[in-house]
């Protein structure tokens, strides 16, 4: 069978396989659905389709529109990197222009063209990204770490009492949301209803377009108000960069920035505590001081990248890419969670990719995410922080019991149940720890201390003695030295500084 024979947009009249075939129930073409009962294992049918095609794969989205999916890893990359052959503006995609994609697609929100840095090219491009890393820039990354801090101690503060807790929906889904507030200049914004939004927003639920109407108004607010009153924040120099976005502009880019590093960060906080939560050797290492946070969270994005595919690329022009030809508007996923474990880049899943950061969890080329450090940041403290402020957290149900919620572009936690010993709650100005610091003495000493006054004794009857001849009055012992205050180390100085302390 030859590449060409696999085009999905070949046209064509198509058979399907007879009934009893082992091919039944495939889409047009005999091609595999990203959709419906066969994509209940998106990586079992990922991998079928590696074993099958090789590192690019025709298959079919919803109402059997055609697509490929990019399954390799250095497939992925070319893909991303290599603007001149591919986009992403989906008004070149052939299906689009052809009608096969309906407006109330189940796709059209990742798929439609919208004017922000996302989907532009060139010129446009540069202008609108530009103005996003320039703003991203500006931001104080440890002030940003004393944030995480102190809502991680907010947060915590809320069920440290019971004992339990169900880490999705009480920490995963709350402490991005407000970081990201005080990012973007908004902290009075952050709310429970501006997280209920949000996800409702992107899990496309029947109140999404609300959701979505609520979420603009809050950032065109911000941007209104940035525009009159500029501050040291994201949205006050998306505002004042010298691209000279229009209030429009300004108002997507902060609901870009808003949605993707949100939904990214919940994901990625989510994992990391699994991981944690379930791998015994895996928190062993992270106990033992052989692995650290950040390095975690590496391996996270590894295993279980916050977005398992990105819709989409299309080709500019007729190529080739992983052994099949691609012609000019066809569309390709890029394959994030499938790229991740090609058995080329790893062949043992059970390596530790410890220091590797080659995955493609944030993408390559000129797309590249970047906002990545401000969600490794906040994976980073927050899952640090709460590890020192319950050490003794441990999963409350059955590893198999965790439920997933899945789609063709991210696969995460519905909850995550935890048990620990109750904790009185904490200053949320403090450091996290297990127990909260006493406050100290009013009178501290370093040393050993002075001893109390001799209770004076009951007097005695008067007795008369002989002179004595004067003797030269006692010279007083000099006092004893206190032992000097060491000083604090390099590393522990640096611990304290990058911890945001």
């Amino acid at each position: 069978m030859t590449p060409e024979s696999h085009s999905p947009t070949s046209a064509g009249p198509t058979t399907g396989p007879p009934p009893g075939c082992p091919a039944h129930g495939l889409g047009p073409g005999g091609l595999h659905r990203l959709y419906g009962p066969e994509a209940e294992d998106l990586e079992g049918l990922y991998e079928q389709l590696r074993e099958q095609h090789g590192p690019v794969a025709p298959v079919l989205l919803h109402d059997d529109v055609p697509m490929w999916i990019v399954l390799g890893h250095a497939e992925n990359l070319h893909l991303v990197g290599t603007p001149s052959q591919f986009c992403r503006d989906s008004r070149v995609w052939g299906p689009l222009g052809e009608g096969m994609v309906k407006p109330d697609h189940p796709m059209m929100p990742h798929i439609a063209w919208a004017p922000i840095c996302s989907y532009a090219e060139g010129d446009e491009h540069l202008r609108l990204r530009g103005a996003v890393t320039g703003a991203m820039s500006t931001i104080d990354h440890r002030a940003i770490r004393r944030h995480i801090n102190r809502h991680t101690q907010r947060l915590a503060n809320e069920f440290c009492e019971t004992g339990e807790a169900e880490l999705i929906s009480q920490f995963s889904e709350h402490l991005p949301m407000a970081i990201l507030c005080e990012i973007l200049g908004m902290p009075d914004d952050y709310s429970d209803r501006l997280v209920q939004a949000t996800r409702d927003l992107l899990k496309g639920t029947e109140t999404a377009n609300a959701s979505q109407g609520y979420v603009m108004g809050v950032l065109k607010g911000l941007a209104e108000r940035r525009r009159e009153q500029p501050l040291d924040d994201f949205a006050s120099h998306l505002v004042l960069h010298p691209a000279k976005l229009t209030d429009d502009e300004v108002t997507t880019h902060l609901w870009l920035v808003l949605m993707a590093a949100y939904e990214a960060t919940v994901n990625l906080i989510g994992n990391v505590l699994r991981m944690v939560l379930t791998d015994p050797g895996f928190r062993a290492q992270l106990n033992g001081g052989q692995m650290t946070v950040p390095e975690a969270v590496e391996q996270s994005l590894w295993d279980e990248p916050p977005f398992s595919t990105v819709f989409a690329y299309y080709a500019k022009q007729d190529t080739e890419l992983g052994g099949q030809r691609i012609r000019k508007g066809d569309g390709l996923l890029f394959g994030i969670a499938p790229g991740n474990v090609d058995p080329r880049v790893r062949p043992d899943l059970d390596a530790n990719m410890q220091g590797n950061r080659s995955h493609l969890a944030f993408g390559s080329g000129p797309h590249e995410c970047p906002g990545q450090d401000i969600a490794r940041g906040i994976a980073d403290t927050g899952v640090d922080a709460l590890l020192m402020r319950l050490p003794d957290i441990r999963l409350d149900c059955d590893e198999d019991e965790l439920q997933w919620r899945q789609s063709i572009s991210s696969r995460h936690l519905v909850e995550l149940p935890v048990r620990f010993e109750p904790k009185p709650q904490q200053d949320i100005m403090e450091k996290p720890a297990p127990v909260a610091v006493p406050a100290q003495r009013p009178t501290w000493q370093v040393g050993t201390p002075e001893p109390s006054a001799p209770v004076a004794a009951p007097p005695r009857p008067a007795v008369t003695a002989p002179p004595v001849s004067p003797e030269p009055a006692a010279v007083p012992r000099p006092a004893a030295a206190s032992e000097p205050v060491r000083p604090m180390g390099a590393w522990r100085r640096f611990l304290l500084w990058w911890r945001g302390y």
